[in-house]
């Protein structure tokens, strides 16, 4: 409680310091983003770093200081947070400081609004902050209010507006399309700007995604040197600014993308962009990985702190070619296995237009009598009966042409007129800026659940992105408001449907990894990186995701071999052990396996029930990166350090290996540790033989290491520690 004490009193006595220059302090339990207004009354960053014990030294000596919020067309010459014209025509805006205020929420986040106003126009902009003060996560949003009398056009609207001054800067993104998402690139930044963006206006992250790794001085590196991370809770369309200036300092414009969005903000209305989280780490990315994990499970994901259930999927075997009698042998099959959920995929929809491919049925939502005479229903009954849940996938703001419902409404769709209804998938997107598009999007999965009460997990999916963006619904002088407005009203959508189903579990499916982003998390239970299975793929694709996304939402599939995408064939046991790095299902079906698999199938399940809690709720330790290094290593500790679960698994057959010693990292110095392998196959030797059963302190595991060799093509190797006296 000290601590709260101390930042509300320092605040109320800067609030009435007139004389003295005012200090607005943004602190969490160990960072510090400190703001100041100067002697012009503009409002401007002075400090961002370590938390500071005594902000009041910071007045002894004047800071480098930096305008904590750009604006354009007075004497700002780079990129600028906010641009916007007057109705007059007036393109330039100067915000003066008006005042400020703190609240705290509760014993954990302490909210602090900051008011500025245009010198001469009736435009307010207010900047907010809620700092989580154990996670060290700051999340910034701003909101521009228009009090004139005529409208006033936002053509820049930044959430966030940082500034750093270092010897050098590095910055990490991720990148990818369909199958290969979340690659990790890092580049020096030069002098000049390097922009980080997507314009695809849906499913948004499929190329890039709303996250960045920001090294100062050095090269990002694990456990050591300064890092920011920042992400942005957005759907839609986003943008990074990075500009090195001609005095070598940078600046980081982060929000939603003003390309081709245009806001017409009319008189009285509010605009307010979406949250930016950011967390700064003196001790590397590992640190920072950690605060975006502990946020999340507390605030950013939907039940966070709850476990998950076992699923299997029919898709990866039936795609749309199944019945009744196919679907209840796979729902018997996975009972019998001990999984916990199955899984309805693609395919169970249209009558008229029924939905045996992908090109045609999307939008008419009632179920296939052919394939299910008995509908939703009995296959409900068939899970429950067998003590499994049902669940069900939906992609309910998308339409194929060949529907009922784009018979009656080809003007619900995004597109242009006068050009091509270019297709993805054979299908188009429905235009969520009109009131009556919303409204059907929510009735469908409204009807879906109320009229099969007892489906217990929606798979919500998205499967393409805007081509032509035109609204045949937005008037002429608002086309550009578009793709701000599908965002918006989506997460309005979400929100509503959790509201009125709280214990349905919903995954964020995107064709993969296409809708990622704590803006959409925050309805949703699990995220779906990929639609590729392939262990190695998967490798690089969970590896880049835990940067910012907990691994309890980190959906992953034991998939058939070989795979169907990558053509690659790999051992089961690989392919287990990658997806229990996570949160395990399975699209193999059990009817496809031997003898052998199927045990080792159904050991493999029971062994991850046991760890599952320290997996998905555990703190995450990256030791070796699959980028550098042939073989990967990380492992997750459980909060009172009593169990810890490593994963090795080898990237490339080694003729000659030079194994390297794996210092364990988040265990308790002072405890001791009985180390065992696990999801072994019972009649393999194990190379992990000389340490198994023996008994280690955390002291010797992390400061001496294992050493063991790995050179087998799709070896991997899965070790569980737990406490001993």
């Amino acid at each position: 409680m000290k601590i709260y004490r101390t930042i509300i009193s320092f605040l109320l006595v800067a609030a009435y310091s007139v004389q003295a220059a005012t200090y607005i302090p943004v602190t969490t339990n160990n960072t510090c983003l400190l703001l100041k207004v100067n002697d012009k009354n503009r409002l401007e960053q002075t400090y961002f770093g370590p938390k500071i014990r005594n902000v009041e030294e910071m007045r002894i000596v004047d800071q480098q200081n930096f305008a904590a919020y750009t604006t354009f067309g007075t004497n700002h010459v780079f990129e600028a947070a906010l641009r916007a014209i007057q109705a007059d025509g007036n393109t330039s805006t100067e915000l003066g400081y008006m005042n400020f205020s703190v609240q705290k929420k509760n014993d954990n986040i302490i909210y602090t609004t900051i008011s500025l106003k245009d010198e001469y126009y009736d435009l307010f902009v207010d900047i907010h902050y809620n700092a989580y003060q154990q996670e060290d996560i700051i999340e910034q949003w701003v909101e521009i209010k228009n009090k004139q009398k005529k409208s006033v056009k936002l053509t820049n609207f930044a959430s966030s507006d940082l500034s750093f001054n270092a010897s050098k800067y590095y910055v990490s993104h991720f990148h990818g399309d369909w199958s290969n998402e979340m690659n990790i690139s890092e580049q020096q930044l030069t002098e000049g700007i390097k922009i980080i963006d997507s314009k695809l206006g849906v499913r948004t992250t499929q190329f890039t995604h709303p996250a960045f790794i920001l090294s100062l001085n050095q090269q990002a590196a694990e456990n050591s040197g300064e890092i920011i991370g920042g992400t942005l809770a957005w759907p839609g369309n986003f943008q990074f600014s990075f500009e090195v200036d001609n005095m070598d300092k940078l600046r980081v414009l982060s929000g939603a993308n003003p390309y081709a969005s245009e806001y017409t903000l009319e008189k009285n209305e509010i605009f307010k962009t979406p949250s930016f989280l950011f967390t700064y780490s003196n001790e590397g990315t590992g640190k920072m990985t950690r605060n975006f994990h502990w946020w999340a499970r507390k605030y950013g994901i939907k039940n966070g702190d709850k476990e998950r259930a076992v699923l299997l999927n029919n898709w990866e075997a039936t795609y749309f070619d199944f019945d009744e009698a196919k679907l209840t042998k796979i729902i018997d099959d996975a009972a019998k296995m001990g999984f916990e959920l199955f899984l309805l995929d693609d395919g169970w929809f249209g009558n008229k237009y029924p939905r045996n491919n992908d090109n045609a049925g999307l939008g008419d939502w009632e179920t296939n009598r052919k394939k299910l005479p008995n509908g939703i229903p009995y296959l409900i009954n068939e899970c429950h009966k067998r003590n499994i849940k049902f669940g069900i996938w939906l992609e309910p703001e998308m339409v194929n042409p060949k529907s009922e419902l784009y018979e009656q409404h080809p003007d619900w769709v995004i597109a242009q007129p006068f050009r091509e209804r270019v297709e993805q998938r054979n299908q188009l997107i429905l235009d969520l800026s009109n009131p009556k598009v919303q409204e059907f999007v929510f009735n469908v999965i409204d009807k879906v659940l109320r009229e099969n009460p007892g489906i217990d997990y929606v798979k919500w999916d998205a499967n393409r992105y805007v081509y032509n963006s035109g609204s045949s619904y937005l008037p002429a002088d608002k086309q550009t408001h578009l793709f701000f407005d599908y965002a918006k009203n989506l997460m309005l959508i979400m929100e509503k449907v959790r509201r009125k189903y709280p214990d349905v579990t919903f995954m964020a499916c995107s064709g993969g990894g296409g809708r990622i982003d704590y803006g959409s998390m925050q309805y949703f239970d699990e995220y779906w990186i990929s639609d590729n299975n392939d262990p190695i793929q998967r490798i690089f694709t969970q590896w880049g995701a835990q940067y910012f996304f907990p691994t309890i939402g980190l959906a992953s599939h034991v998939s058939v071999s070989p795979n169907h995408i990558s053509g690659r064939t790999s051992p089961l046991k690989y392919r287990f052990d990658i997806a229990m790095a996570a949160k395990l299902g399975m699209d193999l079906q059990p009817s496809q396996m031997t003898e052998k698999e199927y045990k080792f199938s159904q050991n493999a399940i029971k062994t991850y029930k046991e760890i599952r809690n320290t997996v998905l709720l555990g703190d995450l330790y990256r030791i070796l990166s699959p980028y550098g290094h042939n073989r990967t290593v990380y492992m997750y500790v459980n909060e009172n350090k009593s169990e810890a679960i490593v994963f090795n698994f080898l990237i490339r057959k080694e003729v000659y290996p030079k194994p390297p010693t794996i210092m364990l990292q988040g265990l308790d110095a002072n405890k001791q540790y009985m180390l065992k392998e696990i999801n072994k196959n019972p009649d393999d030797w194990s190379r992990f033989s000389k340490y198994e059963g023996k008994k280690f302190s955390g002291e010797y595991l992390m400061t001496v290491g294992l050493h063991f060799a790995m050179y087998d093509e799709y070896e991997s190797l899965v070790i569980q520690l737990n406490e001993v006296e």
